[in-house]
């Protein structure tokens, strides 16, 4: 990395604005191309990229970069897009489930056994520890890997992993006796 990337990272991190628009202004449309190559999207392309820079200023008091400035751009970018595409399969598959499910006649025992497991799952999760539920809502709602939450989240991965078992152990006593009605 040239001494001049070196300079603009830790004018960045010590919070200097101006440097930071400068590169937001230099890379931002470059970003938003490179992203709408995956996302297909530029609306979203943009999204994504506005994301980026959000975060990246965001914690910029932390911010580790060990590679060029521009390379770590890129990466960041292609990973965005690359959860942002995880994000979009997930609702597909909520969306083409739910239309299924709309379609299909439910008897009245099974509206009610839907109705438990509803509740039982959002007590459940209002029942969590803060961290604990947010940890899960990012892993199972969002499709965030383990990695990408601990980076989010400035954890531990085995934190990570400690929150999802207990969150998961928690689903599991309280849904045991539903289990053949659900794959949870």
């Amino acid at each position: 990395m040239s001494i001049n990337q070196q300079e603009t990272i830790n004018r960045i991190r010590r919070g200097d604005l101006a440097q930071f628009e400068k590169v937001f202004r230099h890379y931002y449309p470059l970003l938003c191309r490179y992203a709408m190559s995956f996302v297909k999207d530029m609306d979203q392309a943009h999204e994504v990229v506005q994301e980026l820079f959000y975060q990246l200023w965001r914690n910029h008091e932390h911010l580790q970069i060990h590679s060029s400035l521009k390379a770590y751009l890129y990466r960041s970018t292609y990973n965005n897009c690359l959860q942002y595409i995880r994000k979009k399969k997930i609702e597909q598959v909520y969306q083409k489930n739910l239309s299924q499910q709309q379609n299909h006649p439910w008897s009245p025992l099974e509206v009610m056994h839907q109705q438990q497991v509803s509740e039982i799952i959002e007590q459940t999760l209002d029942s969590l520890p803060l961290r604990c539920r947010q940890i899960f809502k990012m892993s199972r709602f969002e499709g965030l890997k383990y990695r990408e939450i601990a980076d989010q989240l400035s954890i531990s991965i085995k934190t990570v992993e400690a929150n999802m078992g207990k969150a998961l152990k928690t689903f599991r006593e309280r849904l045991k006796d539903y289990v053949g009605i659900i794959i949870f």
